[in-house]
């Protein structure tokens, strides 16, 4: 194996991360869960040009916080068994739901399959904004001058779980049957919707972010998609005099600290030469999973396409 720029697995095994967890972070993500289920989700579905003879294609609406309009793929099987499984997929930072190509899969498998815009990104959810403070650069670092519940990722996580509510309700779905599954953010966010909704069966996450933000600073990887931490400190803090409130206030939205509450099966991919999402910030997360868990390592990798973890990860979701 190459020399670790991180830490030695043995370590990676046992570590716990490092970013401050607030002390009421169970009350505040209750709280968000009872938020969102008080929505009404006002699902619109509008047929799209593209479609198959096995699957109809759609673009679902829905409603989450602050009365953004949140997007998804929709793609309803055809000749299935009633009810079936569904699959929810989270894409990466800055990106989008992409092409209906890749969910053609699950589809053909007879399952319902939704993958979701994140809000503010690269695809056609609303973000619907009105925070204070620096919206200039970056979703982790936004609303970070604002009250913790106005956090830009408290709403995305928040829309992880309106999906699956929206999903979960349709009635040709199986509810007990869900899957959720991302690489990077995307990761990240079906952690968090598993985490946020116990009813999730199966969860892939390949290489997940917001993970142990304190850890990524201090090894002085707060660049590519971590770079805004950086740029939060030398904007508003070049001191490092809100150190502990930043990285504490951070913690709200550490995927780290939601593992424990997963339910269901976990199967996560971390490749160990990774330096955009450091090897120990995903172990971190996997560390806290106490459901049924298996981890695929991939020593020479980093933070790029990992090969055959798809069909590794296909055969894991059929089993639902």
């Amino acid at each position: 194996m190459p020399l670790m720029f991180d830490m030695p697995l043995e370590k990676l095994k046992s570590y716990q991360g490092k970013n401050p967890k607030p002390e009421d972070f169970s009350k505040f993500w209750e709280s968000g869960i009872a938020e969102i289920h008080s929505i009404d989700p006002e699902v619109e579905t509008v047929a799209s040009d593209f479609q198959t003879p096995y699957a109809e294609c759609l673009d679902l609406f829905f409603t989450g916080t602050g009365e953004a309009r949140i997007h998804a793929k929709l793609l309803r099987p055809s000749n299935s068994q009633k009810p079936h499984p569904a699959i929810l997929m989270f894409h990466g930072y800055s990106g989008s739901s992409g092409d209906w190509f890749d969910k053609l899969g699950y589809a053909a498998l007879g399952y319902t399959v939704a993958a979701m815009d994140c809000r503010g990104q690269g695809g056609l959810s609303e973000d619907a904004g009105g925070i204070k403070g620096n919206t200039l650069k970056g979703h982790i670092i936004r609303g970070l001058d604002d009250a913790p519940d106005r956090l830009l990722y408290r709403q995305i996580f928040l829309d992880t779980v309106q999906l699956a509510r929206v999903i979960m309700q349709m009635p040709e779905v199986d509810e007990t049957r869900i899957g959720v599954m991302g690489a990077s953010q995307g990761a990240a966010l079906a952690l968090a919707c598993a985490a946020l909704e116990p009813k999730v069966r199966r969860v892939a996450s390949v290489y997940p972010f917001l993970c142990d933000y304190q850890r990524v600073w201090e090894i002085d990887l707060a660049q590519h998609a971590y770079e805004e931490l950086q740029e939060f400190f030398r904007k508003f803090d070049p001191l490092h005099k809100r150190e502990q409130e930043i990285f504490t206030k951070l913690g709200y939205i550490d995927v780290q600290h939601l593992c424990s509450r997963i339910q269901g099966e976990v199967l996560m991919a971390v490749g160990l030469m990774d330096t955009v999402c450091p090897p120990s910030t995903q172990f971190a997360a996997y560390n806290k999973i106490k459901s049924k868990k298996d981890m695929v390592l991939f020593p020479d990798y980093g933070h790029e396409n990992l090969p055959g973890l798809q069909d590794y990860v296909f055969q894991f979701m059929a089993k639902l």
